[in-house]
């Protein structure tokens, strides 16, 4: 009997190891995530620890270590990486072979065209499945990514458009308070005023701003003065505009009179506007959130001309009416075509999830975070420098999310203002110029 029931329980054991041997192990479930932000899998291609990174490639790379690492979905994200100038047609192209990602990111402003062409898919139901509160959104945020009531991409952040500034040359120009904070100028006349100050107690221009081979510079500048007199460049709706109004000249007499008077480097690039900043040849560098993080490390080295607490940052001073910023987004869309079966669109929503979660993280960059949470934190305001622009959530402006072709339009208005800043271009002509070339794109 004994011997039998032996037998009996072997039998079984070797029937349970036998079945578990033959059945499969669960698949993985593998989505793709285009972006750009670069690559740094030599720095950071074995990180899974957020707190480790640092930039713009560095957290999002370790983000996507740290998910597969930990998700308990069996969830693989495998990055594609684009460059970022040719990301948007490579995008293009493989929406049209049918290659589609699973998620891509994308910026708020670029939104609206993919949008009307259907090719976005709206998110809240899936939203709601994982638990991503859109309510939580910031303002901005939320205008960048809702078209007719309906969320089409999860915003990430909210980029925008500061005054960098080198406290140590405006203290020699006699440009701050009894504080030791920068004295701001509040009106144009103001502005060019004190630009003469720093140019007379200094030797150097007050400003440098990237105008050689740039064009988002000049635009982000203009939208911002033609936003703070309550202006638009598209009065008669979002397909013609009309440059030919009061706030967009006022913004380009502005911006002449200062290059005219010496008061803004002339002719140099992104890199090397940054550059002359970096060595102390300016008091103010225009540029945007992404460069926080590498100004505030410059300013911690004690060779640097921005240190002993000589860099300060505040969002682009108000010269005219209100409070109004440029400001753009980064977000995550789905195009449709990229999740192939519930499978997928499942995981892509829990990686979104995760993404939402950890949007603390990504403000490390340098950018606003996209929920009003995280705004409102202790730990996002004990960042350098944050507590100084986080108004921007709900100042920053944006063109309508209904105007089309945005990049294509910055480009345009954006190279006339440089050409009016090196070869000193007529005001008007810069204005009819750039009315004619954007109306003629918009008509096609």
């Amino acid at each position: 009997m004994k011997r039998s029931l032996v037998r009996g329980a072997l039998l079984l054991a070797l029937l349970s190891l036998t079945a578990g041997l033959a059945a499969p192990a669960q698949a993985k479930t593998e989505i793709t995530l285009s972006r750009f932000f670069g690559a740094c899998d030599a720095e950071y291609g074995n990180v899974n620890d957020v707190s480790k990174a640092a930039g713009e490639c560095g957290i999002i790379t370790t983000l996507v270590n740290e998910f597969n690492a930990t998700n308990k979905e069996d969830i693989v994200v495998k990055p594609q990486i684009i460059e970022w100038s040719p990301y948007y047609t490579q995008i293009d192209a493989r929406i049209l072979s049918h290659d589609v990602p699973t998620i891509s990111v994308m910026h708020e402003a670029v939104l609206g065209d993919y949008v009307k062409r259907k090719l976005v898919e709206p998110l809240d139901t899936g939203f709601k499945s994982v638990g991503i509160d859109t309510k939580d959104f910031t303002d901005h945020a939320r205008r960048g990514v809702t078209f007719d009531d309906k969320t089409y991409a999860l915003p990430f952040d909210t980029h925008s458009w500061l005054w960098h500034i080198n406290i140590n040359l405006f203290r020699k120009a006699g440009l701050v308070d009894a504080s030791g904070k920068p004295i701001l100028p509040s009106t144009p006349d103001e502005l060019l005023k004190q630009a003469k100050q720093f140019k007379d107690k200094t030797g150097l221009p007050y400003l440098t701003m990237p105008i050689a081979n740039e064009s988002a510079a000049q635009t982000r500048s203009l939208y911002t003065m033609v936003y703070q007199q309550n202006g638009t460049l598209f009065p008669s709706g979002p397909t013609k505009i009309d440059p030919r109004v009061k706030p967009v000249t006022n913004a380009l007499q502005l911006l002449d009179g200062l290059m005219k008077a010496g008061d803004i480097t002339p002719n140099l690039d992104y890199g090397a506007s940054n550059q002359a900043f970096m060595n102390g040849k300016a008091g103010v560098l225009i540029c945007g959130t992404w460069v926080i993080e590498d100004l505030t490390n410059l300013s911690k080295k004690a060779d640097s001309p921005l240190a002993n607490n000589g860099y300060e940052v505040v969002p682009f001073p108000n010269l005219f009416q209100k409070k109004a910023v440029w400001a753009d987004g980064h977000s995550w869309v789905m195009l449709k075509g990229g999740a192939k079966d519930d499978k997928s669109r499942h995981a892509a929503f829990v990686f979104l999830k995760f993404l939402y979660d950890h949007d603390a993280d990504w403000a490390r960059t340098g950018h606003l975070p996209a929920r009003q949470s995280v705004v409102d934190s202790a730990a996002f305001n004990a960042l350098p420098h944050r507590a100084e622009i986080k108004e921007i959530s709900s100042t920053g402006y944006a063109l309508p999310n209904t105007v089309p072709r945005q990049f294509a339009i910055q480009e345009i208005v954006g190279s006339e203002v440089s050409n009016m800043l090196t070869s000193g271009k007529p005001i008007a002509a810069v204005e009819q110029d750039a009315q004619d070339r954007v109306n003629k794109l918009l008509s096609r």
